[in-house]
């Protein structure tokens, strides 16, 4: 009698199942990761901003909001975060005495993000974000 080396079709189709099962557990939480993880681009984005703003208010007595003045600020790559996952927007913002609103809008692949899509910050400090989830989960 001789004796086969190998596998059968029944350990081949357990093993599979098993890296399957593993799979489908592990992608999800390694996105959820990557995303949580390009958002501290966006956070870094408006915390340079608005150091940037605050200068600019103490030389010239006045806030950046429009788009359009954006290059006032001397922000890098005008606007875009370093990789391109966040576009600052500003705004005006809406207390009394005015102030600003800025905005990291998400890019590319991280526009799927929908806990935490858009960013903002105002003059007040101010925290929000545009997505299903809290600010303060968004902003950790």
């Amino acid at each position: 009698m001789r004796r086969q080396h190998g596998f059968t079709l029944i350990e081949m189709m357990i093993v599979v199942v098993i890296l399957a099962i593993l799979a489908a557990i592990a992608v999800p939480s390694y996105q959820r990761y990557v995303l949580r993880a390009h958002r501290a681009e966006g956070i870094a984005l408006l915390n340079e901003a608005a150091a940037r703003e605050e200068r600019y208010y103490a030389q010239n007595n006045g806030y950046v909001t429009s788009d359009v003045s954006l290059s006032k600020l001397g922000l890098r790559n005008s606007g875009l975060s370093d990789t391109g996952y966040y576009q600052l927007t500003l705004a005006e913002g809406e207390d009394e005495d005015g102030g600003y609103l800025l905005s990291a809008v998400a890019q590319g692949t991280q526009a799927k993000d929908s806990e935490c899509a858009n960013l903002t910050l105002t003059a007040t400090g101010e925290r929000g974000t545009s997505g299903t989830g809290n600010a303060v989960d968004c902003w950790r």
